[in-house]
């Protein structure tokens, strides 16, 4: 782990170096190039430079101890730098984990209800606005892409978020969330158990995912819904084939059909392009206890119990008792709890392959 530390820190002298050339700075390509993979480096390199200053004051203070008269001091002074240097070396062990190239990635988020009738659609709406004011609290944007009511609830809907990581704090909600409570045509009072189906998705941009017109079937037909001028009456509604994976979408929410086409077409290479993530990742850790992202979903993950205000994420083994406050967004406990646990086994992957060489 230390010759590769090294080896970064020498890249990063290099990199920094290059950057106070001339030639360079006045090519503003490459010295951007070179920023970014700087500034990529310099979290590790701090944390690696600032381990090796301590590495050096505990060996002086290991010679302190010999002294007598300065033996208790140093004593006190070892105990804190050991518990600084053990600090040091588990944030150096995360800054090496490699980063996920979608954790900057805006979010397709798709929400579906799964088994229950009628509960099950207004579980699926209670998650959407859940979602909606979790993005709203973070300052990101949400657009709508798609919606199909039931007239209780939502059977689907697909949004688009916005916003800085949104990836990369929404990626472990992907799976089944399930919900128990008595529902308000329940007379009995009897709990009734639903689920609905979340699957969060990295936008893909043409440069991630390239689509063949050939390999497109793309149906227009009228709008269904609710009334309004060039509803039911244009086609200007899209459902785009892709023909190799029989992946379907259909897109009416806009009046323009070219409009229609593009959000389809946003949607669709989301969809390519976790397709593509699920064959890397299967090829990568076939046998990974914990399949992070791997669209698995028909694992249940999530259980809110409404009438012990309890949400409990069987994943990690983690319950929280605020339900409705989750409902209303504040999802920061549940999201940092998953980020911890997944961030943990990717580091134990880690720390087992460092250990197997």
């Amino acid at each position: 782990m230390f010759e590769k530390l090294a080896t970064v820190e020498s890249r990063y002298d290099q990199l920094t170096s290059e950057m106070a050339d001339p030639a360079v700075q006045a090519d503003s390509t490459k010295f951007r190039t070179h920023s970014k993979a700087a500034s990529e480096l310099q979290p590790l390199v701090d944390a690696y430079r600032e381990y090796k200053d301590v590495a050096g004051q505990i060996a002086a203070t290991e010679q302190l101890l010999k002294d007598p008269d300065m033996r208790e001091l140093a004593q006190e002074e070892m105990q804190q730098l050991e518990g600084r240097r053990a600090a040091l070396l588990e944030n150096i062990k995360l800054l090496l984990i490699p980063k996920d190239p979608n954790d900057q990635k805006n979010v397709v988020l798709e929400i579906r209800a799964g088994t229950g009738g009628d509960e099950a659609a207004l579980f699926a709406g209670d998650l959407f606005r859940m979602y909606s004011r979790y993005a709203e609290r973070q300052g990101w944007k949400l657009e709508v892409l798609n919606m199909s009511d039931s007239g209780s609830g939502i059977k689907e809907v697909v949004g688009l978020i916005e916003g800085r990581n949104a990836y990369s704090r929404l990626k472990y909600e992907s799976g089944v969330h399930r919900v128990q409570r008595v529902p308000e045509t329940e007379a009995s009072g009897r709990i009734h158990t639903s689920t609905a189906t979340v699957a969060v998705l990295p936008e893909a941009e043409e440069v991630d995912i390239q689509v063949a017109e050939k390999d497109l079937r793309v149906d227009t037909f009228c709008s269904s819904g609710p009334g309004g001028q060039s509803v039911n009456t244009t086609y200007s509604a899209v459902r785009i084939t892709h023909i190799p994976t029989g992946l379907v979408v259909s897109q009416q929410d806009e009046k323009s059909q070219i409009k229609n086409r593009a959000k389809a077409m946003k949607v669709l290479r989301s969809r390519l392009y976790e397709l593509e993530m699920q064959k890397q990742q299967e090829a990568i850790a076939k046998d990974r206890r914990t399949q992070v992202g791997t669209g698995e979903r028909s694992e249940k993950i999530r259980t809110y119990n409404f009438r012990d205000n309890r949400i409990t994420d069987h994943r990690i083994g983690h319950t929280m008792h605020q339900l409705t406050n989750a409902l209303d967004g504040d999802l920061t406990e549940l999201i940092d709890a998953a980020t911890t646990f997944f961030t943990s086994e990717k580091l134990k992957e880690a720390t087992a392959a460092e250990t197997s060489r």
